[in-house]
């Protein structure tokens, strides 16, 4: 799965402990994400996007394997 939570994350100037705090996760887990090495639940994507006051489409999108 691709993501735009770094990129995001990085314009609203928040740190990667910063939104970890507020989504209930650790830092090393938001790194996970940003570097798509880890596949978030849904409610964690969700908690995610209202954090960063983003839709799931602007953060999250499936890449098909070819």
């Amino acid at each position: 799965m691709k993501n735009n939570v770094k990129l995001t994350r990085m314009k609203t100037t928040m740190t990667q402990e910063q939104l970890a705090k507020k989504v209930g996760v650790t830092r090393q887990t938001i790194g996970l994400i940003e570097k798509g090495e880890y596949n978030p639940t849904l409610q964690l994507c969700i908690a995610i996007a209202k954090e960063l006051n983003k839709t799931l489409d602007d953060l999250f999108w499936e890449v098909e394997d070819k």
